[in-house]
């Protein structure tokens, strides 16, 4: 039977989604997903949260401590919880949710959606429901999977979201022929590419980008506080060539260096120097010398990275693309010209006819700045 929400039910959920998809939040759960939860009686909202950092609590029990503290214990019986993804159901880091929400005593729970976990998938809610709780599940459901769309990536296809970043002048160049791309586009896009690199868990690049530019690989954000944790640095570089001295090692953040086979010294002497430096490595040969890409974005799922944020150079953007790794592009186009010298955007081929062009999905265009902000999705993401 079809059940048609309430406006009121609209409202306390859209207010559990804006708890989920606050800054902090966006850039602080991983590997957790983005959770926002409102508890309501008598049309009153006596307590609300978020999920906070993992091996942290959970958004549910975040409001139950909130209704508690203002309301008192009696609040909570025969309460309605709106919560952005099904209450979980086994023990993680954390107890389930779902048995807090019984032994709180609610009547009845709104989840946006289920959760794509295997350890849950519909097993929170079907705990609530034997309990005698009243469950509903599918209201404002697609906004809730946008905020989580890494989370559920991994959990429903094994690899992270990706997000390819890209600066360019209107006719699709990326640097110039010397190599120079410093700054194409204005300071309001380029601080936009930081809030979303901040959301991310990790920011991919590769050896040519780490020589070419030594980059930090850092969010930098305006509000330093809102920079609640960098996301983990990974590095293609089949050759291990990435310097011990490179400016992303500076601040002791994590980095993973992906690279392909390790053969004699001097590749085993290199190794051992990153990793001395702290860094990570994986050998992951694709059998011709390279970095099997496809296994890297597993790797990093199994690690509990939900979204990459790709900023790369021609060669690697290519190459991702041509692998159908690439789920979103994120492009900064500036009102300029730099001629066909210039550097393109992928190394993807010549194309024998308009057939064999790459489709998208166009999200958004925002201005920002004197710059256009262009989102666009590929059709199978």
């Amino acid at each position: 039977m079809y059940l048609l929400f309430t406006p009121a039910d609209h409202a306390y959920m859209a207010r559990a989604l804006q708890l989920a998809q606050a800054p902090g939040v966006l850039n602080s759960t991983t590997p957790n997903p983005r959770v926002g939860c409102v508890l309501v009686r008598a049309g009153q909202i006596i307590g609300e949260g978020h999920t906070l950092p993992a091996g942290q609590n959970h958004a549910e029990i975040q409001a139950l401590l909130a209704a508690r503290r203002q309301h008192g214990e009696a609040a909570l019986a025969g309460a309605t919880a709106y919560v952005t993804l099904e209450p979980c159901s086994h023990h993680g880091r954390t107890p389930p949710c779902a048995d807090a929400l019984i032994a709180a005593g609610v009547g009845r729970v709104v989840a946006a959606m289920e959760d794509p976990n295997p350890q849950v998938a519909g097993q929170g809610l079907a705990r609530l429901r034997a309990a005698g709780i009243e469950t509903h599940c599918g209201l404002m459901a697609e906004q809730a999977r946008e905020i989580n769309i890494g989370f559920v990536a991994r959990m429903t296809r094994g690899r992270p979201w990706l997000r390819l970043k890209l600066a360019a002048s209107l006719d699709g160049r990326t640097a110039l022929a010397n190599g120079q791309s410093q700054w194409i586009t204005g300071p309001a896009a380029r601080a936009d590419g930081h809030r979303w690199c901040a959301r991310a868990c990790a920011i991919l690049s590769g050896i040519g980008t780490v020589l070419k530019d030594d980059p930090q690989l850092t969010v930098r954000l305006d509000g330093a506080a809102e920079v609640l944790r960098q996301p983990l640095k990974v590095i293609v570089d089949s050759r291990l060539q990435t310097p011990v001295t490179a400016r992303l090692f500076a601040d002791g953040d994590a980095v993973l260096i992906a690279c392909a086979r390790v053969q004699a010294d001097p590749m085993a002497e290199r190794l051992a120097a990153l990793r001395d430096r702290g860094a990570a490595v994986v050998v992951l040969d694709d059998g011709q010398g390279r970095v099997d890409l496809a296994a890297l974005c597993a790797e990093l799922a199994r690690r509990g990275i939900n979204e990459i944020h790709a900023e790369a150079g021609y060669t690697l953007n290519g190459a991702l693309l041509r692998a159908g790794l690439v789920d979103e592009l994120l492009l900064y186009y500036a009102p300029t010209l730099l001629g066909d010298g210039a550097r393109g955007m992928f190394a993807i081929g010549e194309l024998s006819s308009l057939a064999e062009r790459q489709e998208l999905q166009l999200m958004e265009v925002r201005q920002l700045g004197n710059d256009l902000r262009i989102r666009a999705r590929l059709p199978c993401a």
